[in-house]
């Protein structure tokens, strides 16, 4: 018989349907066992591609990281933390089962360890000292995490009665589903500019210091 054009097994793949399961699934639904049916081969076979389940998830992770774009920085530091921010969002935003792993910082993953590396300079070279660069790309990651986590607007029950009387303050609430991408990518860019101008103020304060 003809070999096959691609082969069944390949490290793409393997990550391609992993993430697959994860995102229909969640990060619980994946098992060698499960990926290896989906694959439709033995899972004895997988580890010759991928030694655990904790490799394969970072490698899936530095995959996703690696459509983050931190090259803003080589404009000014606003321009840098804005573009991140936003194209580091966009990328957790399509995987939103994944951001739990994702959270939990970068470990050895080479895209994530790069993209650090291009934030953490960008900031310091703008004049931030080394411990506010430092906190300034944990607030901006606080920020994108709960924003690619869940839709706040989406949270909201879209029946009128539950509001009524009861909280007349949200007499509108049952309508934030209908335009709840809209409301929360505003609500993200908010915040994004609240932070940034927040911190153009510190920066000068920092700097004027003898």
């Amino acid at each position: 018989m003809p070999r096959p054009s691609t082969p069944r097994l390949s490290p793409e793949r393997i990550r391609k349907i992993g993430l697959e399961i994860i995102d229909a699934e969640g990060l619980e639904a994946l098992s060698m066992r499960r990926l290896a049916e989906r694959l439709d081969v033995r899972a004895a076979s997988l580890y010759n591609h991928v030694a655990t389940k904790d490799d394969l998830l970072h490698e899936i992770a530095d995959e996703v990281i690696s459509e983050v774009d931190a090259s803003g920085f080589d404009q000014d530091w606003a321009t840098g933390l804005r573009s991140w921010a936003r194209s580091y969002r966009a990328a957790l935003a399509d995987h939103p089962n994944l951001v739990p792993f994702i959270a939990y910082g970068p470990a050895r993953r080479e895209s994530a360890l790069r993209v650090a590396d291009a934030v953490h300079g960008g900031l310091t070279r703008a004049g931030w000292p080394q411990r506010y660069a430092t906190m300034i790309g944990a607030s901006t990651k606080y920020l994108v995490i709960g924003s690619a986590m869940g839709s706040f607007s989406h949270g909201f029950p879209a029946d009128a009665a539950v509001y009524t009387d009861r909280y007349p303050h949200l007499a509108r609430a049952h309508l934030l589903q209908q335009k709840a991408a809209e409301i929360d990518t505003a609500s993200f860019e908010l915040a994004l500019t609240a932070l940034i101008d927040g911190l153009t103020t510190q920066l000068a304060d920092i700097t004027r210091e003898p």
